[in-house]
């Protein structure tokens, strides 16, 4: 599956979203309910690549209070204790070619408020239509991929209002994702980075 890469910049307070390259093959992060609580994983979900997991920077968990989570390292995964509401999860990434990524996951789709920076949020609880949101303000994405626990894979194209509309077709675990390129530099560790990438994924259940 490729990721749509777009380009997000401000123009006074509002944010502007242009349609950029596509970046194919690149990893992200994603949340996956589990028994024991919430399982971090990076890597490709669609084709069921997990990365090194210890390649995460200040990986941190929390609900949308700001409440933080424990994390627990595991062979190929981060396990999150058990929690209600939706889960997020931020962490950090220099990638080869110098790229700072940063990663924005979050499991469940009930909260409409949106908390990471960059954020694919649900325009009523539990619904099936989401809006990207970049600090606060809605832009749009040029696509967001989608595969599945089953295997299921396809690209979602926005309507004319930003929005995306995904319609569930079977019980499993659904895992959205957009990255987007950010305006100029930033500044990580002491060191300046040119090319800034900022990664979202929205992971959910659909029970028979």
């Amino acid at each position: 599956m490729n990721t749509g890469l777009f380009t997000l910049g401000l123009r006074a307070v509002a944010a502007a979203c242009l349609i950029g390259s596509c970046a194919a093959n690149a990893d992200y992060v994603w949340l996956e309910p589990s028994a024991d609580g919430t399982h971090v994983f990076i890597g490709q979900h669609e084709t069921a690549k997990r990365a090194d997991i210890t390649v995460l920077n200040s990986s941190r968990a929390f609900v949308a209070d700001g409440q933080t989570l424990s994390l627990k390292k595991q062979q190929d995964h981060l396990q999150v204790d058990p929690a209600s509401g939706d889960i997020r999860l931020t962490a950090q990434v220099v990638s080869q070619g110098d790229v700072l990524n940063f990663y924005q996951a979050k499991l469940g789709r009930s909260e409409t408020k949106p908390v990471n920076d960059l954020e694919l949020v649900p325009l009523e609880p539990n619904g099936n239509t989401f809006k990207l949101v970049w600090k606060g303000n809605a832009v749009a994405a040029s696509q967001v991929n989608v595969s599945t626990s089953e295997g299921w894979v396809r690209t979602l194209k926005p309507a004319e209002d930003g929005t995306v509309t995904l319609s569930p077709l079977f019980p499993g675990l659904y895992v959205l994702e957009v990255t987007a390129r950010v305006n100029g530099s930033a500044n990580y560790q002491g060191k300046q980075y040119a090319d800034v990438r900022h990664t979202a994924t929205l992971s959910f259940e659909v029970r028979p």
